[in-house]
């Protein structure tokens, strides 16, 4: 087979035939940060993990060991011995920034027969009779703490509505129905449990972004009272009761931490 040539009409063509759906790809192919090793900071990031150990973490205190580095990734098995607070957080707090993270659910252990069905509003849907509609579904569950509180959490889990949302807000009764809105995902991104995901999470003043597998799932929700800056925790979830799981677990494993602080 001949080798293709591209004459100058060939390239005018091509330039000619690029549409919007183009012009907006190669827009996000140049904003989204280049991908180099694993734990390797693209330019303008710092690493928070280095693959090796658990330097720049606190682990909690009585851990027993279950927050571990196992083949260059964080790993969890959600069965940290520590009282209290069983997250790993880091030592350093920060302000604004943007932060990814690499995750993956390891394993859906733990049937959830309470999965609300979440509508985009963020309410929860109901039946005729005004009852809340449940799902049964495989489940497990971590998350992204930001600034120090599980207040401001971007949720890991398996339910429809997917990844991204910040649970503690969007549930809390109290939260006005614009905010409950912004802080629950336009779209499910997540990518099935096993398989390696991306969140992209932009933190400004009282508000937050978030990305998803290059989807804007959170486009932007102020936050009220939201602490000036904080240190970053990953959150522990679930706990065994004679042996089996008793909640979803945080069943994960993340890598490519990286932190960009912004002035």
């Amino acid at each position: 087979m001949k080798p293709i040539r591209l004459t100058p009409v060939t390239v005018r063509r091509v330039r000619l035939t690029a549409g919007p759906g183009f012009v907006g790809m190669m827009a996000l192919i140049l904003a989204t940060p280049a991908r180099g090793g694993d734990n390797e900071p693209p330019s303008g990031f710092v690493a928070l993990f280095d693959g090796r150990d658990l330097s720049g973490w606190r682990v909690p205190q009585g851990d027993g060991g279950h927050w571990k580095v196992v083949e260059g990734v964080i790993d969890y098995d959600a069965e940290s011995q520590a009282r209290g607070d069983k997250g790993l957080w880091t030592d350093r707090e920060f302000g604004d920034f943007v932060l990814l993270v690499d995750w993956r659910l390891k394993e859906a252990p733990y049937l959830n027969q309470g999965v609300p069905y979440i509508l985009p509003d963020g309410t929860h849907a109901r039946d005729i009779h005004g009852k809340e509609l449940k799902l049964s579904l495989p489940d497990a569950d971590s998350g992204i703490l930001l600034r120090g509180s599980g207040r401001t959490q971007i949720n890991i889990w398996c339910w429809p509505i997917g990844s991204g949302e910040m649970y503690g807000i969007r549930t809390n009764p109290r939260t006005p129905p614009e905010l409950r809105a912004a802080v629950t995902p336009r779209m499910q991104a997540d990518k099935p449990v096993g398989q390696w995901n991306r969140f992209e999470i932009t933190v400004r003043g009282d508000e937050v972004k978030v990305a998803l597998n290059d989807k804007l799932v959170l486009p932007g929700a102020r936050i009220p009272n939201m602490p000036a800056r904080g240190r970053i925790g990953l959150q522990h979830h679930g706990g065994k009761r004679e042996g089996k799981w008793a909640g979803p677990p945080s069943l994960i494993q993340f890598k490519n931490i990286f932190i960009k602080e912004l002035n």
